[in-house]
């Protein structure tokens, strides 16, 4: 195996969790979910050799990944209203199963838009301010500002 192909595969597999994150937040169904992470991985391929290192690869990775799914997103674009679809939260209980409540996040975080999902695949994905600001080009100031207006409109989709 050549070096850039191990190189990238070692790469890859440390960013795996991330990708999948992505491709659960912009895709429903699990055919969906792997079309995009298989979209992603081949543009981060067909982008690898012209990696400088200018940022770290961890910007670099979410940077394309981002973008891969943010413009997939665009080209599919359907009918589906989520608002239909979510779950009455009202019902939710503190000891729900942990897989109910992000069933439940998922389906909130679906309603937000296109940046608004960038940026919190990236708070939750653990990011500083300072990172996600490098990743996705906007003042580190204006991260804290959306984040939190984010948040806001998570916290009242899930109470609705």
């Amino acid at each position: 195996m050549e070096s850039i192909e191990k190189d990238f595969l070692t790469t890859l597999s440390q960013y795996n969790a991330m990708i999948h994150k992505l491709c659960s937040l912009y895709r429903d169904g699990v055919e969906d979910r792997e079309d995009l992470f298989q979209e992603i991985v081949f543009q981060l391929w067909k982008s690898y050799p012209n990696y400088r290192g200018d940022a770290k690869i961890s910007t670099w990775m979410y940077r394309i990944a981002l973008n891969t799914a943010i413009a997939s997103f665009r080209k599919k674009t359907t009918s589906i209203n989520y608002l239909n679809q979510l779950p009455d939260f009202a019902e939710e209980q503190p000891n729900d199963e942990p897989g109910l409540r992000q069933e439940r996040l998922f389906a909130v975080l679906k309603l937000l838009d296109d940046s608004e999902k960038a940026l919190i695949a990236l708070y939750f994905e653990e990011l500083s301010y300072q990172q996600i600001a490098e990743i996705t080009g906007i003042n580190e100031n204006y991260v804290g500002v959306k984040l939190n207006r984010i948040k806001t409109k998570i916290k009242t989709l899930l109470n609705k």
